[in-house]
């Protein structure tokens, strides 16, 4: 497919990023946070080529907002490697539209995998719209990299979990002013008692409900469900002045001694 000017646009975007030190987390592995910090670099840079961006779109009065991820980890990469990551959209219909993502190591082998669904809203009405009609047209490669047709993430089981507080900083915010995506994961994990932590987070799992501004607080909240072959955590992040949930989560663990 070309675009107006006659360029070819391609349905698969690729970028490399090395793995700097300042980019490991405390057990030297490159931490969830930033895995979904390439993501979206990359997710951002190929909607620029496609001409759909928020920056694209703003003109109209529409931008993007992300209501579900789904990671999987095959392995953390530590420093001075290189994470070779391909992105394409999937699916677009009604009013959602699904982003894929594979990450690979320097020789080809899997680190990670992700899908995400992504709606389009008016910036004023903060409701969605239907994307026929309002985005031009954009080639698709329909494969899934993670097979997931976003269900509902389980309701939070009760609220006598331990709890950890946060307030929304300047610098949790991107470009449209609202909390960035990746900083719910930060939320939610550091939620998650030490003895769990101590193991290596195998998916993540995030379900996006509702917005919250700079200078409220968030609570965030993690509750401990073991199973015979490994550890599932439900996470609930909600906004303190009023109770409401502001995302739900679940994430999956593999303890290190295995």
């Amino acid at each position: 497919m070309n675009d107006p000017q006659g360029v070819s646009l391609s349905p698969v975007f690729e970028r490399e990023f090395p793995v700097l030190f300042h980019d490991l987390d405390f057990k030297g592995h490159l931490g969830p946070e930033t895995l979904l910090n390439f993501m979206q670099t990359s997710a951002i840079m190929h909607s620029l080529a496609l001409g759909v961006s928020a920056t694209n779109l703003r003109p109209q009065g529409l931008t993007w907002v992300i209501s579900r991820i789904h990671l999987v980890i095959e392995r953390y990469p530590r420093a001075r490697e290189i994470v070779a990551l391909r992105t394409w959209p999937a699916v677009r219909e009604g009013l959602f539209t699904n982003r894929e993502f594979e990450l690979n190591d320097g020789s080809g082998h899997p680190l990670a995998r992700a899908t995400t669904s992504w709606a389009l809203i008016n910036i004023v009405s903060r409701r969605p719209v239907k994307l026929e009609g309002n985005l031009p047209p954009y080639p698709l490669l329909p494969r899934r990299a993670v097979d997931d047709n976003f269900a509902p993430l389980p309701l939070f089981p009760g609220s006598t979990a331990p709890e950890v507080t946060f307030r929304v900083l300047r610098g949790d915010l991107d470009l449209n002013h609202h909390v960035n995506n990746t900083v719910y994961a930060r939320w939610a994990l550091e939620a998650v008692p030490d003895e769990v932590a101590a193991g290596n987070l195998t998916e993540l799992e995030i379900s996006f409900r509702a917005e919250v501004l700079y200078g409220e607080t968030v609570v965030s909240r993690c509750a401990v469900q073991k199973a015979e072959t490994a550890i599932c955590c439900l996470h609930q992040i909600i906004n303190k002045r009023d109770n409401r949930e502001l995302a739900r989560l679940r994430t999956r663990w593999r303890s290190t001694k295995e």
